[in-house]
Formats: structure tokens, sequence, C-alpha cells
């Protein structure tokens, strides 16, 4: 379950437990009334603080090229790929110049109808030719058995063998696709992509960035925007029996936009990402008469084991003239919490110590939901 109204007013309580109140143009309550400037100085050294410049726009941009995937064949292999039949499927066999072998199909019924089953014990029966392992199988080599039977009783026989009725094999595409349901395994390769478009695609509520893909006792998380933005093959999957393709909701693609803006709440990305200008005009924008331009926040939890840092804050100098360019160019995080703060210059470090908590909560209450 993705993260739901009741899931922000939990961020929200949590964050006025820290000492503040988060509503449109409030202000922080309390925070000069006896504050240990010790413990924030504490917080703050937690704390990876940038400024959104031209300089860490280029800094992203660089790291986005460099984190593009290589494009690999990995995990796809369709070049030698042949069905094997299984109990349940339906064949058609015609034997060149002997009529007699071959039974015409009656009017209105069909090849499938009319064809030659593999049955419970993987076996098909054809005349002269009693009891064909068929199932595990593939059609050349049940052909060639056919003719190594048919041979004892005809010279040179020229055998066709053809399936009709793919009844063995199935896979299953659930979730966010536009028709969900059981899909067949056939001659022709199915891949996971090719999956995801007979079943219509993905809906517009889908979680774009990944899908799972879950084989036996094993799950794995297929990067579904890897491979559609940059072509990344390895992300694609030859499908075999009993594969689930599940396709989740967006509702965890979100970011949270609270303080001095006039509609606080949550933006959801789509799969064109979401820029930190977008997410200020989703909320009705800044509130004129309460925040203050120069403090708007963007907080992202860390990996404190990898960085030393429990959280980056990103920092707009909203008043410049050049503010709304970088604001367009800022891409945001699912998770991210923009903050347009009241405060003035010298709480900003307080502001930012009060909000901390929340980074994690946001993460937390995710995982809880789901």
């Amino acid at each position: 379950m993705a993260l739901s109204c009741k899931s922000l007013a939990s961020i929200l309580a949590i964050l006025s437990m820290t000492g503040c109140t988060i509503v449109p143009g409030s202000h922080f309550e309390g925070i000069d009334s006896g504050e240990q400037t010790q413990n924030l100085e504490q917080d703050l050294e937690k704390v990876n603080i940038q400024i959104i410049d031209s300089l860490l726009i280029n800094k992203q941009n660089q790291a986005r090229i460099a984190a593009k995937p290589i494009s690999s064949t990995d995990g796809l292999n369709v070049s030698n790929y042949e069905y094997k039949l299984g109990v349940g499927d339906v064949l058609t066999i015609g034997v060149w110049d002997h009529p007699e072998l071959t039974i015409p199909a009656a009017v209105q019924r069909t090849a499938e109808f009319d064809g030659f089953r593999v049955q419970r014990d993987g076996t098909i029966t054809y005349a002269y030719a009693p009891n064909i392992p068929a199932a595990g199988k593939t059609i050349s080599q049940v052909r060639n058995e056919l003719v190594k039977r048919l041979s004892r009783v005809i010279e040179d026989p020229q055998v066709d063998v053809k399936v009709v009725g793919f009844r063995s094999q199935k896979t299953y595409v659930t979730g966010e696709v536009n028709k969900p349901g059981v899909y067949p395994v056939t001659e022709i390769p199915l891949t996971l992509i090719d999956a995801l478009n007979q079943a219509g695609g993905l809906t517009e509520a889908a979680d774009w960035r990944t899908v799972t893909f879950t084989r036996g006792d094993k799950t794995e998380v297929i990067k579904l925007d890897d491979f559609y933005a940059h072509g990344d093959i390895s992300q694609n999957r030859l499908l075999q029996n009993g594969d689930i393709v599940h396709v989740s909701r967006n509702d965890a693609q979100k970011v949270f936009v609270l303080g001095s803006v006039y509609k606080a709440g949550s933006v959801t990305l789509n799969r064109y990402g979401l820029s930190l200008a977008e997410a200020l005009s989703d909320s009705g924008g800044l509130n004129e008469g309460s925040a203050d331009a120069n403090g708007v926040f963007v907080l992202r939890k860390s990996d404190v084991v990898q960085t030393g840092f429990i959280a980056n804050v990103y920092q707009l100098h909203a008043k410049n003239i050049a503010a709304m360019v970088l604001a367009e160019q800022f891409e945001l995080q699912p998770h991210d919490i923009v903050y347009v703060t009241s405060a003035p210059l010298a709480r900003w470090n307080r502001v930012i110590s009060l909000l901390l908590p929340s980074v994690s909560t946001v993460d937390n209450l995710n995982d809880i939901n789901n």
C-alpha cells in the first residue's frame, strides 16, 4: 500500500512534535526557548548543506550521465529459442501424399478441436506411431520421431507438425496495466516487455520506474525506466511458464511540499520526472505574505554509511533572478521534502535541525504501509 493521507498526517504530526507548526504561512514556535545550541550543532554536523546553483546542477547532470547503464543483452537470449511442448498442447500432423493419415477438419470445427492433444502422460498417439513422447520435446524432435516410426510403413515420409493450441504454459501480468491477465507462452519468444505490451501497456497510475519479476521463489526488481530511457536490454527477460510480472502503483513516487506555500501536501512524480519549480507551482507557489524566498529547502535522505551524512539539504535562494531557472533544472527524487520557511536568516540552521526527523519518517511510513 502506498503513502496515504493518514501517512502524510503522521509526518505532519511528528514535525509538529519537534517544535514547529507546519501549515502554510506559519512560523516556528519556541525555537528560541532554551534550545541546546550544542545539540543543534551536532545535528547539523550530520547534514550536507548545499546551495542550488549552476555548479550543483552541472554536477548532478554529470552524475546522471555517469550513472547511465551500459546496454547489455545479459538475461535475454532469444536467438536459440525453441518452444517445448507440454501437457495440453494440441498438434496437427500431416503426411504428404497420404491424405488417409490426415484427419480433415469437419465443417465448423477447428484444427485445434480435431488435433492431437499431448496427454497427461506426456505422449501423443498417431497412426502407426503410438505413445510418442512429446512433453518437454521440441516440434523438431517430435517430427523426427514420427518420421522414424512411419518409415517402417511408408517410404521416405514427409511429415508436417504444427502447434495449433498452446495450452500448457502461461505467464501472468498483474497490477497497473490496462489488460491484466494470463498470457500464453508460444513458439514466438515472449519477453517481459512483450508481455507488458500485450497487456495494453502501463496505466496512468502505474509505477513506470520499476516492475517486479517473479520466477519460482525468486523475485527481482526490473528497472523499467533504464530499459525505456537508456536502452538497457539487460532489464528485459525471456518469460517461462509460471513467471509473474507485477506493476505497482506510483503512489510512493511522491515528494512532500510543506511550510509557507498556499497548498501544502504531496506531489506525484510522473514518468518524465518532477523539478523543484514544478513541485512549488503544483503547491500554489510561495505564500507572499509569510514565505522567506531565500529559505526554500529540499531535504533528502542520505546513506550515512557511504556518505557520513544522514541527510542532504539543498537551499534555493529564490530571491535571485535566476532562481526559477535553477529550480526548473533541479530534479526531485521520491520522498524528498520541500520546505519553504518563514523563519528569519538567523534561525535557518535551527529550522533544518528541527526538520531532520521527518526525513527518515517518510521512508519508515512507506515501509510500514507496504
